[in-house]
């Protein structure tokens, strides 16, 4: 019974103590900015909330990219703009197309492309096509590999490819721009 109250009293004697630390009070004297915009780009700025890159000088700590920055993503979306997506999974790295088919109504194809890396290589995509074959409404559904396949691979990395070099391209001339902005505010 004794320790028990000798706790509460050591436990009372800290909450008084700590409750008149100045160092543990927040300080109301600050106000907080009104503008939601420039609030925002503060908090990124100090690295106290989610960004881009954009912002935070040396780029941050986070590995997030958009998918519209993924070069083979696009080229595949570009690649099969041609036919209606059933599912389109970024973050699962999943693409497939609806049943498509080109005047025949009793055969159609579907296209599955599963990312396996981000890096603009043969082995990043893996690539399915199923054909569908109905004979009076009796539907058969087989994986098939043809040049199909192949076609779409190639087509999607060449198209990813491209992305890259245009983007290498664009951020060196980004960076000659830079300098030669930078020399010239000297004189």
């Amino acid at each position: 019974m004794l320790k028990n109250l000798k706790n509460i009293v050591v436990f009372s004697i800290l909450v008084v103590f700590l409750n008149s630390c100045e160092a543990l009070k927040p300080d109301w004297s600050k106000t907080s900015e009104p503008d939601a915009r420039k609030r925002a780009r503060q908090n990124v700025e100090e690295g106290r909330g989610f960004g881009t890159g954009i912002f935070n000088k040396g780029g941050g700590g986070t590995n997030f990219e958009f998918a519209s920055s993924n070069p083979l993503w696009r080229a595949s979306l570009d690649t099969l703009d041609f036919m209606v997506l059933a599912t389109v999974d970024y973050a699962g790295g999943l693409i497939i197309s609806d049943w498509y088919s080109q005047g025949n109504p009793d055969e159609a194809i579907k296209i599955t492309i599963r990312f396996l890396d981000n890096e603009v290589r043969v082995d990043s995509l893996k690539i399915a096509v199923h054909k569908k074959k109905c004979v009076n409404s009796n539907c058969v559904v087989n994986k098939v590999d043809t040049d199909l396949t192949s076609d779409i691979r190639d087509k999607i990395l060449k198209k990813a490819a491209l992305y890259v070099k245009t983007a290498k391209d664009k951020k060196k001339k980004k960076k000659k721009l830079k300098k030669v902005i930078s020399n010239d505010s000297r004189f």
